[in-house]
């Protein structure tokens, strides 16, 4: 959900506080920086109303992703009210159609529909049936939503800084140009009108206080709920330095000149000014960190050429539903997730997985939403449509990523909640006790000001999740998808990393090397068995088998008995036939004599896996299958070297053949024979040494021990259920991409320290001079229109930090 209003990080902790007190909330978590509220809640015992009244009542809107949809649909042929009643009419009969409001006048027809139940296109033939032309549409998605909100925003805070510097500069030549010896018009001159003089400067303040009434409605009524924020402390020194130049005025009104000197007018005027300058700033900056989301929103095309009753028709994008045929030519984008039925074509999934080669594509291959098409025309069947389409899951996982918090954040949301009331009362206390040895109240209230206006806690709240969502952006352009600012954190603290070894570290496509034979069936036969053994398997060794009789065109024969035994093999009956065909511990368990121990030695020397084939209780041969290193593992872990990461291995193979790959890439540590459910607890086992342990896998039987690891990597080209289970992952399954992650995460954090340490150090240095500190030991004192200027700038200063990081570049 979108919140609206915030000014602040202590915004974004009142609405969570005041949230998370609703029954039935689980998980709360707001950004300040993307203005976003992140929600778990159960619907039995809260409502959606509920939660929108609290954060209503907080000061504070919300807006909903609506699960319904609007579209305006410009129709020509009206002739009178009635044509609109008929369309009106027509619509209606349609299921799913929530609201119709077709207007004469304009010529448009403003529909809010249920997209799972009917299409656009459906609307547009209801308007036909009627008799008249529906035109093109102009729909907005989303995100249009959002950016057209943002930039309103923008155009709103702009107008307010225009207006109230346009009163500004004369309100500040008028207070200052009798001190600074400018010559001031008759009429206002201090000296010959002094009411007029007072007077003026109200004048001048009225219209720059009405541009920043938000500060005083937000900041009074944050104040009054005693969940003080930023803009309470504007709010009260502004209205401090009001309330006294109107007593002053009034002062003046009855002869009391002397106050002409003690005006605070223009220091409130310039304070509104320079913050509504900063926000300005601040939100044009903020635009900036979101580019991620902006770059992968754009890939998604708005329409989609489809096959329908024999006719090619275009549709928006959002009507395409799971089944349709879609058409891509050459150049065009891929509007959703599918199957080739027809074509041969390469792809340009450069956007989405960092890989610049285009993937060759032929029937039966999958493609993917937002890729370019580059070179033949295809059909391919919708597999994937609207948020499960593969490109709509990333921006989600980016937008959750970077609406999520790093436990480093929770440090500066703490301290951010206790800041503002602190700086209050240290405003107060400073206040007094200037007053009480001797200072005039003018110089009591410049301290009390100044105290308010420098503390003010934004850099402190934008310092990480500016950090974080420039961070995961980066990620994403890379093909490295981190699912949030914990995991983001915690990779720069890797010290073990462990490498599933089939598809992670290998190609996961092994092939048959070779066949040894006992001599009673010839190599065809025993590989025919294996291959007819192995077709109800999805092991990738028993697929190599399998493809490896294919090539060979060898028979298959039926099987009468399948059984697959986790981490062993497989046991399997074939026209009377008992077979085993599996690793050396299923021989040994089975009580089968094993023979051909040389060739098997050799094979797992050589780093081959050796497949034992029994047939009726008697080893008869062993099928040897190689898996090939991926061309940048070794590389990969030689970077991990120099970074100081420790390099495990583990695989459900025998050790020679585990040994044989880890002495081909440069591994630390082998753990081999592990069973699929073993996994876990070998990772467990190098946690409880003190470790920050990473594991790397792309199999279903990965991921319990990717979510064992304190940070789980997945391969992206794995199963679903890695993914799933995985805090970061690979889009273009290479290694070298591990390394990205951990030097992004390096650079993140380091950049979150650095933002944290100015913003702190901004306001610890800044809180004491503005308390009046250098001006004890004959130092100047701080002016609170320099303090508001060096507020709205801390802020900017730090969001420039963190756009640093989209300079980001993987060391080579």
């Amino acid at each position: 959900m979108s919140v609206i209003g915030m000014t602040c990080a202590s915004c974004a902790r009142t609405i969570e506080k005041r949230v998370a007190k609703l029954e039935g909330v689980e998980k709360v978590n707001v950004n300040f920086a993307t203005e976003k509220l992140f929600l778990k809640f159960d619907p039995e015992k809260v409502k959606v109303e509920d939660i929108k009244k609290v954060v209503k009542d907080a000061g504070y809107d919300l807006e909903f992703e609506k699960s319904a949809k609007t579209v305006t649909i410009p129709i020509s042929g009206m002739t009178c009210a009635s044509c609109a009643a008929r369309i009106t009419k027509e619509i209606q009969k349609l299921e799913g159609i929530e609201k119709v409001d077709v207007n004469f006048a304009t010529e448009k027809a403003l529909v809010t529909y249920d997209p799972s139940k009917v299409r656009v296109s459906a609307i547009k033939k209801a308007i036909e049936n009627a008799g008249y032309k529906p035109l093109e549409i102009d729909a907005k998605d989303q995100y249009d939503v959002e950016k057209e909100r943002r930039q309103r925003e923008m155009r709103i805070l702009w107008r307010k800084f225009v207006v109230s510097a346009i009163f500004s500069v004369p309100l500040l030549y008028i207070a200052m140009g009798h001190i600074l010896g400018v010559d001031l018009p008759t009429f206002i001159n201090p000296e010959i009108h002094p009411f007029n003089f007072a007077l003026i400067q109200l004048l001048l303040t009225i219209p720059i206080a009405i541009a920043g009434y938000k500060f005083y409605t937000v900041g009074f009524k944050n104040l009054i709920k005693r969940s003080p924020n930023m803009d309470s402390l504007i709010a009260i020194g502004t209205a401090a330095a009001i309330l006294y130049g109107l007593y002053g005025t009034v002062a003046i009104y009855f002869g009391k000149t002397e106050y002409t000197n003690d005006l605070y007018f223009e220091t409130a005027g310039v304070i509104i000014t320079l913050i509504l300058l900063g926000k300005y700033l601040e939100s044009v900056t903020k635009g900036k960190t979101s580019e991620a989301i902006k770059k992968l929103m754009g890939l998604q095309p708005k329409t989609a050429l489809i096959l329908q009753d024999g006719e090619e028709i275009e549709i928006p994008v959002d009507e395409v539903e799971v089944g349709d045929l879609i058409i891509v030519k050459p150049g065009e984008k891929i509007p959703v997730d599918g199957v080739i039925i027809e074509g041969r074509t390469s792809v340009d999934e450069s956007m989405l997985t960092g890989e610049s080669i285009p993937v060759e594509k032929n029937v039966g291959d999958k493609v993917i939403g937002g890729s370019i098409n580059k070179n033949g025309t295809i059909v391919f069947k919708a597999t994937k449509v609207g948020k499960d389409t593969a490109l709509a899951q990333i921006i989600k996982l980016v937008e959750e990523a970077q609406t999520s918090k790093a436990p480093i954040a929770k440090l500066a949301d703490v301290i951010s909640g206790y800041f503002v009331p602190t700086v209050i009362v240290i405003a107060i206390v400073a206040a007094i006790l200037w007053y009480i040895t001797g200072a005039s109240p003018v110089f009591a209230l410049t301290i009390f000001i100044s105290v308010l206006v420098i503390a003010c806690p934004c850099a402190l709240g934008l310092a990480t999740p500016t950090a974080i969502m420039v961070g995961t952006g980066k990620g994403a352009e890379y093909g490295v998808l981190i699912k949030g600012g914990e995991p983001l954190e915690m990779t720069h603290k890797i010290k073990t990393i462990v490498f599933d070894k089939t598809g992670t570290i290998t190609e996961g496509k092994p092939k048959v090397t070779d066949i040894f034979t006992k001599g009673n069936y010839s190599k065809d036969e025993l590989l025919s068995i294996a291959a007819s053994a192995e077709k109800g398997s999805e092991h990738p060794l028993g697929e190599a088998i399998v493809k490896a009789a294919e090539e060979k065109n060898l028979e298959l024969k039926k099987i009468d008995k399948f059984m697959a035994i986790p981490g062993h093999g497989i046991e399997v009956t074939i026209e009377d036939m008992d077979i085993y065909l599996g690793n050396l511990k299923l021989m040994k368990d089975k009580n089968i004599e094993i023979t051909l121990v040389d060739e098997a030695n050799k094979l797992a020397n050589e780093g081959k896996t050796p497949m034992y084939i029994a047939i009726n209780g008697k080893l008869e041969g062993i099928i040897a299958v190689a898996d090939t290193v991926k061309p940048s593992s070794a590389s990969a872990i030689r970077k991990l070297h120099k970074m100081g990461i420790k390099v495990a291995m583990i695989t459900g193979d025998n050790r020679r053949t585990a040994e044989a790959i880890a002495r081909q890439v440069g591994i630390d540590i082998v753990l081999a024979e592990v069973l699929p459910q073993d996994k876990a607890n070998e990772v467990k086992k190098l946690q409880e040494n003190g470790e920050v342990v990473a594991m790397v896998g792309d199999g279903i039987n990965d991921a319990p021990a990717l979510a064992q690891a304190d940070v789980g990597i997945a391969i992206g080209s794995g199963t679903d259920v890695a993914i799933e289970s995985a805090d970061i992952v690979l889009m273009k399954s290479d290694l070298e991409d591990v390394v990205t992650a951990i030097q992004l995460s390096k650079a993140t954090i380091r950049n979150i320290k650095e933002n944290l340490f100015w913003a702190f150090a901004y306001n610890t240095a800044g809180i004491p001079i503005a308390a009046g500190l250098l001006y004890i030991f004959g130092g100047p004192l701080l002016n609170p229109m320099i303090a508001a200027a060096a507020m709205a700038f801390s802020s900017v200063s730090v969001l420039m930090n963190a756009l640093r990081l989209k300079t980001f570049k993987p060391s080579k």
